[in-house]
């Protein structure tokens, strides 16, 4: 099997510059740096490449899966992780490889120029290691981004579900959207540690903005209420518009003994009378 060239290493290091300048313009023009602070792309560049020229130095040949190879995986995963948080798709993340080819050919065609023969095979081995690193970039930005989406959605659960205190002892709820099992075990868990931490004894859940219960909704505001009792406290669901009421008679759902009022002001007033607190209009 063919392998780099000693010379090509050298040529490599002699036109070191020439490399970099070369493929910082090409990453310019594929927008493979947009977001990307020059400073930092010079850097990372730089290191690439030295990375590059380590690796075959020592042998490591084409498996970019070889422990000898480590250094350069682990850079092109904390690469893939950063332009992940920049916004960059796996195409722009690739392309600070694959953009590294042009400047490569044309260093090997003007090194090689009077031996075609060995020019061809430096090009294939070359292009063949891009491809191996290119291919574990994009692999590894695709765990990233995954990574990041699923972060981002978990701090969007936690935004859709804030818990308010709306009176010393009385937690509220307000629930919008969907209710799903992940959104469930969200709520449950930043709710109960809320009653934990202000000592309350009653929770208000509104569902107003809940657009439709069925069955399996149903099934999550049980449990999330009697995650709830289990602390101690009360709860509450508000927001019970008629035609979710109709449609709960209609599934024929059982909210064993829930307490239910049609809007949040009701709610809190009850829970406020559960506490002995009485409130009147001022004369």
């Amino acid at each position: 099997m063919a392998a780099l060239q000693t010379s090509t290493l050298d040529a490599m290091k002699i036109n070191q510059n020439q490399l970099l300048a070369d493929w910082a313009q090409r990453l310019e023009a594929n927008g493979a740096s947009r977001n990307v602070k020059e400073q930092d792309l010079k850097q990372q560049t730089a290191q690439f490449l030295q990375l590059i020229v380590a690796g075959l130095e020592q042998g490591n040949g084409q498996n970019v899966t070889a422990p000898g190879w480590d250094e350069i995986r682990q850079f092109l995963e904390k690469l893939s992780h950063s332009r992940a948080l920049l916004g960059q798709d796996s195409h722009q993340t690739a392309n600070f490889i694959f953009s590294l080819k042009g400047p490569m050919f044309a260093m090997l065609q003007n090194h090689y120029q009077d031996n075609p023969a060995l020019l061809a095979e430096q090009l294939w081995e070359v292009s063949e290691l891009l491809d191996a690193l290119g291919m574990h970039t994009i692999r590894t930005f695709q765990k990233s981004r995954e990574a990041v989406i699923k972060r981002q959605q978990e701090e969007l659960l936690e935004l859709s579900t804030p818990v308010v205190k709306l009176w010393d002892g009385v937690l509220a709820l307000p629930m919008i959207g969907t209710l799903d099992s992940q959104r469930t075990q969200v709520v449950m868990e930043s709710l109960l540690q809320r009653i934990v931490d202000t000592g309350s004894e009653i929770a208000i859940i509104d569902i107003t903005g809940v657009p439709t219960v069925d069955t399996l909704v149903a099934q999550h505001l049980l449990k999330t209420v009697t995650a709830i009792r289990l602390m101690g406290a009360d709860c509450i669901i508000s927001g019970v518009r008629p035609q979710i009421a109709q449609t709960i008679v209609h599934l024929g759902l059982d909210l064993q003994g829930v307490v239910t009022k049609a809007n949040l002001a009701d709610a809190l007033k009850l829970a406020l009378t559960r506490l002995g607190i009485s409130l009147g209009k001022a004369v």
